[in-house]
């Protein structure tokens, strides 16, 4: 059995969705299938889920949202013609969302905007279900209601273990399952979404849970590419990928799957296949608990910006029994989660998204760590960007760090922190921003086209 997850440009069309229902009757084995709400058709275009968090905003400015609405049924509308559906698809999406802005009244704006960004998925997985349905493949359209269970707030949605209790049923089903990605339900009825990628990690959530053979990701690409190819020309295809190395990719910027959707299959050894919907019979990019060796120490190299640094010296920190916690202490009460601790005797730097600050945190945070440890100098530094350089191999490679530190000197640019996990799988180094893009060609150019010539 395998469970494919289908992603926003994958769905954004009746063309597209056409290309959908092309694969599923491909291959028999293809049983539960996730989709995202309808991306961009063109460039120019405006995603559903753009739309509707426009509407959102508009009511919680309780303006009216009559037109808001009609432009998200309008792209429904645009894709129901296209493969021939009846009007009463549509009916249903608009009910449907109407009755989530008449809930307003009892839900906070954070939960409005929870439930109208999940009606993307959720209408569009009655869609493509009723598309289906009407070219006589059998389907059912499957609600996050009947078994993914989360979580409960304020911690980060996930999906607790009665969930996959739940979902394992699916496997028994004799008609196709269409399952919207991106939400799930608490024990007491309360929709709650999943971070950036949330369909990814609905699709690894279902493949684990009725313990597929396969989890198929499809995409607008034929591969992972083992550097950005919008910054690196013509980069190297990855064909095959651990675990470990694709969810260190991610984490520093590879969009192209998220890492959170890794945890699922990772327990379970469930193994990953990323596909194009346009050209599904390119073997894609597999992800899997163990590879063969590569002759190149690196698979790949990524980068994220939006990053900060927070700076802490203290002459003799290293002798405080209890400093680290208690600096973390201040910042996990800030509800500030941290990506990087690199330190020395009488200093350490904090790295952390940056996304997750503001002036009034800043400077509530300087204030505690000077009064409440006394450290001798604190400050803040943004406009960072993390570059990590990937491979299983890297740990038989002598001198690597060596070589990424050349190349890197190489731009000009100062590396401002080094880190290396223990599994000696990356290799991180913080540097200003304005740097990214060429360190980026310059790590290319040191580990991949120097390799091949």
């Amino acid at each position: 059995m395998k469970v494919c997850k289908f992603g926003g440009t994958s769905v954004a069309s009746a063309e597209q969705i056409k290309k959908v229902a092309n694969i599923i009757q491909a291959d028999p084995t293809r049983r539960i299938v996730v989709v995202s709400a309808p991306g961009k058709r063109t460039s120019e275009d405006i995603k559903v889920t753009d739309l509707l968090i426009d509407l959102a905003h508009t009511v919680i400015a309780k303006k009216p949202y009559e037109e808001k609405i009609a432009a998200v049924v309008s792209r429904y509308e645009d894709n129901a013609i296209g493969l021939g559906l009846d009007h009463e698809i549509c009916d249903i999406i608009e009910l449907d969302l109407k009755a989530r802005c008449e809930q307003a009244i009892h839900l906070t704006d954070e939960m409005l905007m929870d439930s109208l960004k999940a009606s993307g998925e959720d209408n569009n997985a009655k869609m493509v279900a009723a598309y289906f349905n009407s070219i006589g493949i059998p389907t059912r359209y499957v609600s996050p209601k009947d078994g993914l269970v989360v979580n409960d707030v304020p911690e980060r949605t996930m999906a607790i273990a009665e969930a996959y209790e739940q979902l394992a049923s699916l496997k028994d089903s004799d008609e196709i399952i269409l399952f919207p990605g991106f939400f799930g339900y608490t024990k007491s009825g309360l929709l709650r979404t999943f971070d950036r990628g949330g369909s990814d990690i609905t699709g690894a959530i279902l493949a684990a849970a009725v313990g597929a053979d396969l989890y198929e990701n499809f995409t607008d690409v034929d591969c992972v590419f083992s550097a950005n190819p919008k910054v690196v020309n013509n980069p190297a295809e990855i064909t095959e990928i651990t675990y470990r190395e694709m969810r260190e990719l991610s984490y520093a910027g590879f969009s192209v799957f998220h890492d959170e959707a890794l945890m699922p299959v990772v327990k379970q050894g469930i193994p990953v296949n990323i596909k194009n919907t346009n050209n599904p019979s390119a073997p894609g990019t597999r992800i899997v608990a163990k590879r063969e060796e590569s002759k190149r120490p690196v698979t790949g190299i990524s980068a994220d910006s939006g990053f900060s640094i927070l700076y802490v010296s203290k002459y003799l920190m290293n002798r405080e029994i209890g400093f680290g916690r208690k600096l973390l202490q201040i910042l996990e009460e800030e509800d500030i989660s941290y990506e990087h601790t690199p330190s020395g005797l009488d200093d350490i730097s904090v790295i952390i998204r940056s996304y997750q600050l503001d002036d009034e945190k800043e400077a509530r945070i300087l204030d505690r760590v000077t009064n409440e440890l006394h450290a001798d100098d604190v400050n803040f530094r943004h406009g960072f960007s993390m570059i990590v350089v990937v491979g299983e191999g890297m740990k038989y490679k002598t001198g690597l760090a060596a070589s990424a530190a050349t190349a890197i000197a190489r731009t000009g640019a100062n590396i401002e922190m080094i880190n290396q996990g223990s599994s000696e799988v990356s290799l991180s180094f913080g540097v200003l921003r304005q740097y990214e893009d060429v360190i980026l060609k310059e790590l290319y150019n040191e580990f991949f086209t120097a390799v091949t010539a």
